[in-house]
Parts: C-alpha cells; sequence; structure tokens
C-alpha cells in the first residue's frame, strides 16, 4: 500500500505544474535531484507556500468582491434611509396642519355653543 501511495504521490508531482517546474520537460525539477533530500524539501516547502500565497490571493480577491457588493448596498439602503427620512418629514408636517385646522375648527365650535 506504501508503494502505491508513494507512486501516486511522485505522478501528482510531475502532473501539477508550478512556478518551480522546468518548462522544456513537463516535469518538476524537484524529481530531477534525486540525491539530495534538503533540495527536495526546500523544494517542497516552497511549493507549500506558492500553493499558501495562491489560495491567499484568491481569498482577497473574494474579499475584496464581496467588499465592493457590501458598499454597494449600503449605498443602496442609505438612500432608502434617506427617502423614508423624508416621507417621515412629510407626515409630521402633515400632522402638524391637520392638528391646527382641528384646533382652530374646536375653537369656532366654542365660540358657537357661547
Amino acid at each position: 500500500m506504501d508503494i502505491v501511495r508513494v507512486h501516486l504521490v511522485s505522478y501528482e508531482m510531475v502532473s501539477e505544474r508550478s512556478l518551480f517546474d522546468n518548462p522544456s520537460s513537463g516535469k518538476k525539477s524537484a524529481l530531477k535531484v534525486s540525491g539530495n533530500k534538503k533540495e527536495v524539501a526546500s523544494l517542497d516547502r516552497l511549493k507549500n507556500l506558492e500553493e499558501k500565497i495562491t489560495s491567499a490571493v484568491s481569498k482577497v480577491k473574494a474579499l475584496k468582491e464581496e467588499k465592493n457588493s457590501l458598499e454597494k448596498r449600503i449605498k443602496e439602503l442609505e438612500t432608502l434611509v434617506n427617502e423614508k427620512t423624508q416621507e417621515i418629514d412629510a407626515l409630521h408636517s402633515e400632522k402638524n396642519s391637520i392638528k391646527e385646522q382641528v384646533e382652530d375648527l374646536l375653537g369656532e365650535l366654542e365660540a358657537l355653543e357661547l
């Protein structure tokens, strides 16, 4: 079972392409260095770092898109709040006007009753 895993890992290393691949042969340069385990480990760490950076860049792009979407939604909601505030102000003015009219009418009724 371990031999199968080693072959699968070797195949994955050959089939994936990254900044550390040898473009002319299509194989990783880490596979060419068969006798020096330190170089292979260093290249594996660099490959791991590259994957982490790629993932981080992808996450940053997604977060920027989400931020832009949320900023757009905030502007829409602020516009809606402003419209509703204006509507409330207009209703308050109308209420005060109606209140004054009712008070005037009540005053006239009181004057008639005397």
